[in-house]
């Protein structure tokens, strides 16, 4: 089951961890949780704000049905380095709930969304795409792995908490022939937990959206995700020009992807090419504050 709000009832959190409300009101009161009010003055509390809270907490979740979780999800221990193969094999199965909870088991348990999407995410779809071009799985089994890991990625990014207002802002996609929608969707989970006010504008735009783009929201860094190139001087060209716009802009420009060879690199001008969103976040964290 997905999240379909953000906004979840003091009554559903203290079921889902199995304490009484009033209990849980205290904490509220105490300012251990965050609530707003809705137009009817009723107490809510924001989704990610109760994920971070059971996150640090370790609070045991009895019925995480409640909170948009697969049944059984926080009553077991995941290991990273078995979750990959585990949601490799449930990815193919097209078991979307098995999924969920691997990684909200690791989530839960303080892997961090970039740990998720760099050891058991992106290796086990890694492995889809592989096995897929080998002609070892059908195309449609690959496409479903894609869409449901897109599923998961809007599921976790929910749970992350909102960026402050004065966040520095990042956007990135990918170029108009790149179809690629995972790698993107990763960057703006991976950076939207270190704080920025990240955003992915999505795949295959023209150059002259992204040139928009970068002169509407003026981003401190501007993220090109390439895993696919037609053809390489035409990319040449369009991103030469889209990282001249981006630098006069004041953004730095990152960018990553299987298509970037060492050929393709060498003819390029960027601030960060990161192979690993661990990359990604080491150079995004050496931005300072004045810079950002």
């Amino acid at each position: 089951m997905p999240f379909v709000k953000k906004l979840v009832s003091p009554k559903q959190v203290a079921q889902a961890i199995g304490v009484s409300e009033s209990s849980l009101k205290r904490w509220c009161d105490r300012g251990v949780l965050t609530t707003v009010r809705t137009a009817g003055g009723h107490r809510r509390l924001a989704l990610d704000d109760v994920f971070q809270f059971l996150r640090q907490s370790g609070q045991q979740i009895v019925r995480p049905e409640l909170l948009g979780l697969p049944s059984n999800t926080g009553q077991s221990t995941t290991v990273a380095e078995r979750a990959r193969d585990q949601i490799c094999d449930a990815l193919i199965a097209g078991d979307e709930d098995l999924c969920r909870r691997i990684v909200f088991d690791l989530y839960l348990a303080g892997q961090s969304a970039c740990d998720i999407c760099d050891r058991v995410l992106a290796p086990a779809l890694h492995d889809i795409g592989a096995r897929w071009e080998c002609g070892d799985l059908s195309v449609y089994r690959e496409r479903r792995a894609c869409e449901t890991g897109l599923k998961i990625l809007h599921d976790l990014r929910l749970t992350i908490r909102t960026p402050s207002a004065d966040a520095p802002v990042a956007i990135g996609g990918t170029l108009e022939w790149d179809p690629y929608s995972l790698p993107t969707a990763m960057i703006e989970a991976v950076l939207r937990e270190l704080g920025w006010n990240a955003t992915s504008l999505g795949t295959q735009l023209p150059t002259n959206a992204f040139v928009e783009a970068v002169r509407d929201n003026r981003p401190r860094l501007l993220w090109i995700s390439v895993s696919c190139v037609e053809s390489v001087p035409a990319f040449l060209e369009e991103y030469g020009l889209l990282h001249d716009v981006a630098t006069k802009a004041g953004a730095a420009v990152v960018v990553g992807g299987r298509a970037l060879t060492a050929e393709v690199r060498q003819q390029m001008t960027y601030s960060a090419y990161c192979d690993t969103l661990k990359h990604l976040i080491t150079f995004a964290s050496s931005l300072t504050p004045a810079d950002a």
